[in-house]
């Protein structure tokens, strides 16, 4: 076990929640949380009660995925992550769980995962989610991650998924529609990610791996940061553009974007952790309340 990241006064979680951990479930709360998002989107209207049955059993095949990915993320990452202080706890890199519980682990869910999205929802969401699999969890984390600075924007295909997942699950299909939802999620990762990389930088560095912030600097990333917020707020009036949405979801894109934006200018203007640390937790609120803005005028389109 590695005594540096144990101290008395950081409890040993219960075998329960070391696998719950392995999980990283709040990342994988917003992925089903996108996923769902692209299946009530899917259906014109209120779901009917088949489309409600297909939803859960897609929301659970997906959580059970994405959390098997992300406990071979673990594994794979475990010296990386002994040797950064974020992620130090986490039970493969403390040693509380070893590569053959954590490997099972993940098989156990993935398995489980891929059977009931193939034979209870459909196989093209099975096989998409099966991809979604191998591009985080060995094309990104295996091959990219530890060799270039765009891992992040190569890999963040990936992360930008859940919403085909779930379109693909209620229609069978992939329409542009979905096509849209992923380009907001691709485009959104790498600033989103950038403002956490940029005050976990010395943490990255230690660890040995090539994120923009540790091969370019500060300064050119909060340049990317910026350059990536006025392509994303242009992505983000897609759904507008395609008539998938209306004059709500546009007004909720245009306030998020430009408060994206503003977070930008401002940390491109005048560095400092706290305001990094500040965008990167309005980030994950833009994509959440933009999401959320969707849905609602997806439902309340007919009235308004």
């Amino acid at each position: 076990m590695n005594a540096t990241t144990l101290t008395p006064t950081t409890p040993r979680l219960s075998r329960w929640r070391q696998y719950v951990a392995l999980t990283k479930p709040r990342v994988v709360q917003l992925i089903v949380f996108c996923a769902a998002i692209g299946m009530l989107l899917a259906v014109p209207g209120l779901p009917r009660w088949a489309d409600v049955v297909t939803a859960v059993l897609a929301s659970v095949g997906i959580w059970l995925v994405a959390s098997a990915a992300a406990a071979f993320n673990c594994l794979i990452e475990q010296k990386i992550d002994a040797r950064m202080k974020r992620t130090s706890w986490r039970p493969t890199a403390n040693g509380d769980l070893s590569q053959a519980q954590a490997l099972l682990f993940s098989a156990v869910l993935g398995g489980a995962g891929m059977a009931l999205l193939y034979f209870r929802v459909n196989p093209l969401t099975a096989w998409l989610t099966f991809g979604t699999f191998v591009g985080y969890a060995v094309i990104y984390t295996v091959i990219l991650k530890p060799m270039t600075p765009q891992n992040i924007v190569i890999g963040g295909a990936s992360g930008a998924m859940p919403p085909v997942l779930g379109w693909a699950a209620l229609t069978g299909e992939v329409g542009p529609e979905a096509i849209a939802l992923f380009l907001i999620i691709f485009l959104w990762t790498p600033p989103h990610f950038w403002a956490l990389a940029l005050y976990r930088a010395e943490d990255y560095a230690r660890a040995g791996l090539p994120m923009l912030p540790v091969t370019h600097g500060n300064e050119f990333t909060r340049l990317q940061i910026l350059l990536y917020t006025f392509i994303l707020f242009a992505a983000t009036l897609l759904p507008f553009v395609q008539g998938m949405s209306g004059w709500l979801y546009l007004a909720a894109a245009i306030v998020l974007g430009g408060r994206f934006i503003h977070y930008a200018i401002r940390l491109r203007r005048a560095y400092s952790e706290a305001l990094a640390r500040e965008t990167f937790r309005f980030s994950i609120w833009h994509l959440s309340l933009l999401f959320a803005a969707l849905l609602v005028d997806h439902y309340l389109k007919p009235w308004l």
